[in-house]
C-alpha cells in the first residue's frame, strides 16, 4: 500500500530527512545493543555522538549481519553441518544479501556519503537481456527488448483499431482521440496505418536483423514481430513489471567492491565497542536495566553477561522468538507472528564472461520461469577478459525456494548450472566453481527477511516497534521496508530518537 501510494504521489519516497539530531543530556545512559547488522551499528554510530555509553554483542566474527559478500577463500556454514570454501578468482566476488540500492533510499544512500563508501550504478533493466519461458518459442529466449516493443506494438494496434472504428466516443473527445492516435504511434512503433509489422520503425525498438554499418553493408534490415498472442500465452509480459515497480526504478547503485563495503564501512566507525562471535542466550529486564546473558563462540561453555540502562535489539525476530526474554506479552505475541521468507541465491564462476563476448549482455538481469528465476549478469569489470561471475539463480520465496533450501549447496549449484544451460548453453563448458546460500539455513538469520502479512502488521506491528520497559526493537523486521537496507536503518534512527527523548525526559 505504501509502495502504491508513493507512486500517485500520496507518500513521501523516504521518511529519511537528514542526519537526526538527538538533543538534550544522555546523563551518562548506557545502552546495549544486539547485533551489528546495519541497524545495530545506526544506532551506535548516533547514540555514541549523543553521548551514551555504548556496547554492541555480535554472533559473527565480522560486522554487517545481512550486508554480506562471499569472495574466493571465505568459508561458509550453514545449519546442518555443510561447508562451502568459494573458490572466486580473487576480486570476484557475489552478495548474497542486498545487492542493490534505489535511488529514493535516502538514508543509506546519505550513510554512505558520510562514511564514504564508493558508489557505481545496478544496472536493473538491460533491454538486451532476456525473458525466458521453457515451454514458449520452442523454449528459446527472448531479448527483453524485443518482448517489450512487440507487446507494446501489439496492444497498441488494438486501442488503435478501437479508436479509429469509434469505441471510445463516449469517453474520449475527438480532439483527445487524435492525439490518442498520435501517442499510440510514437509508443507502439506502429506505422502510418497504425499496424505494427516488421519495418525500420519498430526495429528502432525491438532491434534489427541486421544492425546498421558501414560501407556496402549500412543498410540495416528489420526483424520480424512476435505476435501479441504468442507473448500473450508466453506469459512473458508479466516480467516487465519487475523493471516499473518503484523499488527497482533507475537509477539503483551498488558500492564498489562489494556491499559490505557499507558494513566494513560503519564497523571503522564504530568496531571498537562490538563484541564479535558473542551468541546471545537470554535478555532480562527489570526497572533499572537490562542484562543479557550470551556465550563466547571459542567458550561455548561459559555463560557471561552484560548490563546496561537500555537496549535495542536487532536480532532477527526467527531467532528472537526462541530465546528468553523478559518483555509484555502483546511484544512476545508481536514477535512470534512474523515468519521469515525462505531466500536462495547461487554464484556461479565461469572460464570467461561469455554474455558479453558472445551474447552482449553487459549487466542487468534475465527472468525466467525456470526454478532458478533470475540471471544477474555482473555490474563491474565490464568488457574485460578472463574469468566472471553470475548471479546463477535468485529465489525469493515459493515452492522453489524451499526445494533449493532442502538441497545440499553441491546440489542447488548443479541445478542451477543444469537450468542456466537452457538458457545459456556455454554453461557446460565454461562452468568452474559455484557458492549456494540459502537463508533459512544461515545460523544468524534463519531466513532472509520478515515476511509480515497484512493482518499481521495491522494486529501486531505497534507492539513490535514500542519501548518495552527497557527494551526496543529495531532492523528490517521493524520497518514497512522489510528485506531493504533502508527499512534497517529507518527503523534504528525512529527507536533511538524515541529512546533519547524518554532518557531525557527521566
Amino acid at each position: 500500500m505504501y509502495h502504491a501510494m508513493t507512486s500517485l504521489g500520496f507518500a513521501s519516497e523516504s521518511a529519511y530527512r537528514g542526519p537526526v539530531k538527538l538533543e538534550g543530556n544522555a546523563k551518562g545512559a548506557s545502552v546495549l545493543i544486539l547485533g551489528a547488522g546495519l541497524a545495530g551499528m545506526t544506532a551506535a554510530l548516533e547514540l555514541r555522538k549523543a553521548g551514551y555509553k555504548v556496547q554492541i554483542l555480535e554472533f559473527n566474527s565480522r560486522a554487517g549481519g545481512r550486508n554480506w559478500t562471499i569472495r574466493g577463500g571465505d568459508v561458509v556454514t550453514e545449519l546442518g553441518g555443510f561447508k562451502q570454501k568459494c573458490e572466486f578468482e580473487q576480486g570476484l566476488y557475489i552478495n548474497p544479501g542486498p545487492w542493490r540500492i534505489p535511488y529514493h533510499h535516502r538514508a543509506l544512500l546519505d550513510y554512505c556519503r558520510r562514511l564514504n563508501v564508493t558508489l557505481e550504478p545496478f544496472i536493473q533493466l538491460n533491454h538486451n537481456a532476456y525473458l525466458h519461458a521453457a515451454r514458449a518459442f520452442d523454449g528459446k529466449p527472448q531479448r527483453i527488448r524485443s518482448v517489450k516493443a512487440d507487446f507494446q506494438g501489439g496492444v497498441s494496434e488494438l486501442l488503435a483499431r478501437v479508436t479509429q472504428q469509434g469505441k471510445l466516443d463516449e469517453t474520449v473527445s475527438k480532439e483527445d482521440q487524435e492525439i490518442l492516435l498520435q501517442s499510440l504511434r510514437a509508443w507502439g512503433a506502429l506505422d502510418r496505418d497504425h499496424k505494427y509489422n516488421a519495418n525500420l520503425i519498430s526495429a528502432e525498438f525491438r532491434g534489427y536483423a541486421r544492425d546498421p554499418g558501414g560501407g556496402l553493408t549500412a543498410d540495416p534490415l528489420p526483424s520480424e514481430p512476435v505476435g501479441l498472442s504468442e507473448i500473450l500465452r508466453s506469459r512473458l509480459w508479466r516480467y516487465l513489471q519487475a523493471f516499473a515497480r518503484y523499488n527497482f526504478q533507475t537509477t539503483m547503485f551498488q558500492p564498489v567492491g562489494g556491499m559490505d563495503a557499507i558494513g566494513k564501512a560503519f564497523a571503522r566507525e564504530v568496531g571498537e565497542v562490538i563484541r564479535y562471535n558473542a551468541r546471545v542466550t537470554q535478555i532480562q529486564q527489570n526497572g533499572s536495566g537490562v542484562t543479557v546473558s550470551y556465550v563466547d563462540a571459542a567458550k561455548p561453555s561459559i555463560v557471561q553477561q552484560a548490563t546496561a540502562d537500555w537496549c535495542i535489539c536487532t536480532i532477527p525476530l526467527s531467532i528472537l522468538s526462541q530465546l528468553p526474554l523478559d518483555v509484555s506479552g502483546p511484544m512476545k505475541n508481536a514477535i512470534e507472528a512474523v515468519p521469515y521468507a525462505g531466500s536462495v541465491k547461487i554464484g556461479l564462476q565461469f572460464k570467461r564472461r561469455f554474455w558479453e563476448e558472445d551474447e552482449a549482455i553487459y549487466g542487468g538481469i534475465s527472468f525466467t520461469d525456470l526454478p532458478i528465476r533470475q540471471i544477474a549478469y555482473p555490474n563491474y569489470g565490464f568488457n574485460r577478459s578472463g574469468r566472471g561471475i553470475l548471479l546463477g539463480a535468485y529465489l525469493f520465496e515459493g515452492a522453489n525456494s524451499y526445494e533449493f533450501t532442502a538441497m545440499s549447496p553441491a546440489e542447488r549449484v548443479a541445478s542451477a548450472v543444469e537450468f542456466g544451460a537452457m538458457i545459456h548453453p556455454q554453461y557446460k563448458h565454461e562452468f568452474e566453481n559455484g557458492v549456494a546460500v540459502a537463508w533459512h539455513r544461515v545460523p544468524f538469520t534463519l531466513g532472509c527477511s520478515g515476511e509480515w502479512s497484512d493482518a499481521a502488521r495491522t494486529q501486531h506491528y505497534r507492539n513490535l516497534c514500542q519501548i518495552d520497559g527497557r527494551i526496543v526493537l529495531a532492523g528490517e523486521h521493524a520497518s514497512d521496508l522489510p528485506a531493504w537496507q533502508e527499512g534497517a536503518i529507518l527503523s534504528a534512527l525512529d527507536a533511538i530518537g524515541r529512546l533519547h527523548e524518554r532518557v531525557v525526559k527521566t
